[in-house]
């Protein structure tokens, strides 16, 4: 089974704006979009796993329909109706970072 990595962000407020000289501002947004480089790159990485993770997975699938397979197994249809009776949009592939 794959191992998950938890990402810890550290999220700081702004300092007070008007404290900062025009050099310190500048300073800031070269680091913030530094960062924001950075998440962009591994946002693109992921997007690149995922898309792998699913081509991989029409396959399987594809070759189980090809051979006659059941592609939707009991188990399937249960966790479907589980997840449609509670409304749960995040089960389906949404953002649980936003789930409260």
């Amino acid at each position: 089974m794959a191992q998950t990595q938890s990402v810890e962000v550290n999220v700081e407020n702004l300092p007070e704006l008007s404290s900062l000289s025009d050099k310190e501002l500048k300073s800031l947004i070269r680091e913030l979009v530094t960062q924001e480089q950075e998440f962009s790159y591994q946002r693109r990485i992921l997007h690149g796993k995922i898309d792998i993770l699913r081509a991989e997975l029409v396959q399987r699938l594809s070759g189980k329909r090809t051979s006659g397979e059941s592609l939707i197994s009991a188990d399937d249809v249960s966790k479907l109706t589980d997840i449609l009776a509670k409304g749960d949009r995040y089960s389906l592939g949404g953002n649980p970072a936003e789930k409260e």
